[in-house]
């Protein structure tokens, strides 16, 4: 392990998952970790923050993810589990439609966390700011770098009331998210242009919470109904999680020309009109407690910070180096991986050796990559997506996918496989092992399921009445 040199100082841009993450990772290594955050406060507890409006809607933290946590912030889980949260076993905890038919419920091979937005945060930051070098500073916005083209060397902020100064560091980590300025600030020192692709699908999200049904509060599987990219028409989602407090976290998303409504009243109908309706049937026995919330800034952009001759002393995570769209729920599984490789490389290379910022920025890109390209091959074949139009290659590939997500309805082998690249556990490589060709080859093993595979439990909240037809009831 590197040790700190006397007064070696990081200010990380930005309070947000990554940056936090990101201070874990290098506290051992500095002496001071000082992070940069917009907002006038960080919540002490469990709290929206102004500046992430996303946190209005589902997520999905990945076993991959998880583990990286808590890699990074020991005890983590179960802080989140004290709290509330849900450790949710896939496949078995999953009731998923998938492009190629209803997914079978094998035994437990990965996990996921159900919890808002809002305890995940809280969870990590109140681990990392009890650490005693690292602290913030909040009402602080970063305006711009201090430095050269060859090496950062601070930024320059603006407090609350206006007033400008300078900040020196050792190390700038940028996490200001899809916001980032990153760009804009290297041109102004001289830096290198950075090669940047977009693909959005237009994907517009819609989320409420409901009150789960009695009997459904905890122990309760994620409802999953996904989109055929195949199909030719916009892609409708539609992602039942169980979170804390006993409630569903509730999230619909459509693709360009199949935007959901910030409607109430056209909400379940939405849901219902997906490519089952099952997730529908559930909410109407369930009691929705939220207004609905918008959000459309989902378009996925990578920057390749690692391709670029990058100034030393600076380096870019989570979303500012790397923005996913959020329906397949990779973006904080992402950046957890990307603070264990920043962790791993100020292991072994000083924070103020110049090569340190250009080994972490590559180490950082390679979980990123992974996520990215899970993401853009589906939705690069939606109608009116934006971005570079899928090739043969990328027709090929989506036509292999296809293969091993239809095999894995009827091989635990091969939604093994899909499962630990879904949830970053292991790379995409892992689907081009021989056991998984040869699986691929021969095709499924068991028939296709019918329909949802259901418990008795399960089923009896579907057994109900619709709460509607039951309240008609009671005043008829």
């Amino acid at each position: 392990m590197t040790q700190p040199t006397s007064k070696t100082r990081v200010v990380i841009l930005g309070g947000s998952l990554a940056g936090t993450l990101a201070a874990a990772a290098l506290a051992p290594h500095a002496s001071e970790v000082l992070i940069l955050e917009r907002d006038r406060a960080l919540p002490e507890t469990a709290q929206p923050r102004p500046r992430l409006p996303q946190a209005a809607h589902a997520h999905m933290l990945w076993s991959g993810g998880a583990d990286a946590i808590e890699e990074l912030v020991p005890g983590t889980t179960a802080r989140w589990l004290q709290a509330g949260a849900h450790r949710i076993p896939i496949p078995t905890g999953m009731v998923s439609l998938s492009p190629a038919g209803w997914y079978r419920r094998w035994t437990e091979t990965h996990y996921l966390i159900g919890a808002s937005r809002d305890l995940i945060d809280w969870g990590v930051r109140t681990a990392v700011l009890a650490l005693p070098n690292v602290r913030v500073r909040a009402g602080m916005t970063a305006t711009s770098l201090v430095g050269t083209a060859s090496r950062v060397t601070g930024v320059s902020v603006r407090d609350g009331d206006g007033l400008e100064s300078l900040i020196d560091a050792d190390l700038v980590v940028d996490a200001t998210g899809r916001s980032s300025k990153i760009l804009e600030w290297l041109e102004q020192i001289g830096g290198p242009a950075v090669e940047e692709t977009v693909v959005d699908a237009g994907v517009r999200y819609a989320s409420r919470r409901y009150r789960a049904p009695e009997g459904a509060e905890s122990a309760w599987p994620v409802i999953h109904i996904q989109a055929d990219p195949r199909e030719g028409r916009p892609g409708q989602v539609v992602t039942i999680i169980s979170i804390e407090d006993g409630q569903w976290h509730v999230s619909l998303s459509g693709t360009c020309g199949g935007e959901p409504s910030a409607d109430e009243s056209l909400f379940e109908e939405f849901a219902r009109g997906a490519r089952h309706p099952l997730a529908a049937e559930f909410l109407a026995r369930a009691e929705p407690i939220s207004d609905v919330v918008l959000y459309g800034r989902t378009a996925n952009r990578q920057r390749r910070f690692e391709k670029a001759a990058m100034p030393a002393g600076l380096v870019v995570i989570g979303d500012a180096a790397t923005s996913l769209n959020p329906v397949y729920g990779h973006g904080m599984s992402a950046a957890a991986l990307g603070a264990v490789a920043l962790r791993d490389t100020a292991a072994k290379t000083s924070l103020t050796a110049s090569r340190f910022a250009a080994l972490a920025q590559k180490a950082i890109a390679r979980p990123a990559a992974a996520a990215w390209l899970l993401a853009v091959g589906q939705d690069r074949f939606y109608p009116g997506a934006i971005g570079k139009a899928p090739n043969l290659g990328d027709r090929l590939a989506a036509r292999y996918v296809h293969r091993l997500i239809h095999t894995a309805i009827g091989s635990f082998l091969v939604v093994k496989a899909l499962t630990d690249v879904m949830t970053l556990k292991k790379p995409a490589s892992v689907l081009s092992h021989p056991d998984v060709l040869i699986a691929a080859a021969r095709g499924l093993r068991k028939p296709l399921l019918k329909g949802p595979e259901l418990t008795e439990r399960e089923q009896r909240i579907l057994d109900r009445e619709p709460l509607i037809r039951a309240e008609q009831s009671q005043t008829a």
